[in-house]
């Protein structure tokens, strides 16, 4: 159980964590810091403005940054009722930057590509569309790579007695050439195909989608291609639901829970801002306080903010030395 639920990763992250900030967590204890760090592996926050290989390094740890990125800016799709091709690849890229600042560009640009199904990386794409191909690219990058290469001793008309397992770590991505799928009668027999992934899901110690769905998915067509069968991933609503991550399509831009938080938040700071005839000449002494709430912060910010207010004080010394 603690090998497949990665409890040793995030006992040593925790652990890590707890030495990096042991003078601020000293304030309150060690047994609040390991409720609150595991609290906010259990809700998926933990993963905020962390480095990416954190946020690759469990399967749920992929899927609660998915489920962060879509609520963070499901706002952004919301818009695309008007524009409905909204975004090219760089700036989802940005977007991707704003919770994982060293989010590789690499991953963008493949999921880019099963969209776009060519090199044309400054095409405008839908959020909707980007979001599940990006899905696909990222929870299930080492497989993808290993059906790259499945595919392409096909073209080539082997047919693979072992199976390719990628080795190293998605952080290292290697650079894949995309196959050649511009004629639609290229491709590769899909039975033939399944046959190959399904050896691969057996064996492979990454996360695969599941064999019925893929076996149903390629049964249905005589040939495949590469990119045709990434976007059937991506478009697949019940490989999304296996997965866990996102609604379905239909579902993409509600999120109820979402919403209420901010209509609470805008109606306090209407409240603060706008104020009736009655209360306009009351006196603000006598106004009710408002209890802001509290919002728990990932644990990474902290160290951060010991390092600007560091920077701080070093800038502060050099204006006080410049002055004297």
């Amino acid at each position: 159980f603690a090998a497949q639920r990665h409890v040793l990763t995030y006992m040593e992250d925790a652990v890590s964590q707890l030495l990096e900030n042991r003078e601020d967590i000293s304030q309150y204890g060690i047994a609040r810091f390991f409720t609150e760090y595991f609290n906010s592996v259990r809700q998926g926050t933990h993963i905020l403005f962390r480095e990416f290989s954190f946020v690759q390094a469990t399967p749920h740890n992929r899927a609660s940054f998915l489920r962060t990125f879509w609520r963070c800016f499901r706002t952004v799709g919301k818009n695309g009722g008007k524009y409905p091709s909204i975004c090219c690849s760089p700036e989802y890229h940005c977007l991707l930057q704003l919770l994982c600042p060293d989010f590789p560009m690499e991953l963008t640009q493949k999921a880019a590509r099963i969209v776009l199904m060519d090199d044309a990386m400054d095409c405008l794409m839908s959020f909707s569309d980007f979001l599940f191909a990006f899905q696909i690219q990222f929870y299930y990058s080492e497989f993808l790579e290993s059906v790259a290469a499945i595919y392409q001793d096909l073209l080539a008309g082997k047919n693979p007695n072992t199976v390719i397992v990628p080795t190293s770590s998605s952080g290292q991505h290697r650079q894949r050439q995309p196959p050649n799928d511009c004629n639609p009668l290229e491709g590769v027999e899909a039975s033939l195909f399944y046959q190959c992934l399904e050896s691969l899901c057996d064996r492979s110690k990454y996360s695969c989608p599941p064999s019925a769905l893929v076996k149903e998915m390629l049964s249905s067509v005589q040939r495949m291609t590469f990119y045709g069968f990434l976007m059937a991933l991506a478009k697949d609503q019940g490989i999304n639901r296996a997965l866990g991550a996102l609604p379905d399509k239909g579902d993409l831009f509600l999120d109820p829970a979402m919403d209420q938080e901010i209509e609470k938040l805008v109606a306090q700071v209407s409240g603060l801002s706008v104020s009736g005839p009655a209360s306009s000449s009351a006196d603000p002494a006598n106004m009710p306080a408002r209890n802001s709430p509290r919002i728990n912060s990932p644990w990474k910010p902290l160290h951060h903010r010991r390092k600007m207010d560091a920077e701080s004080e070093g800038s502060n010394e050099e204006t006080d030395s410049s002055e004297n």
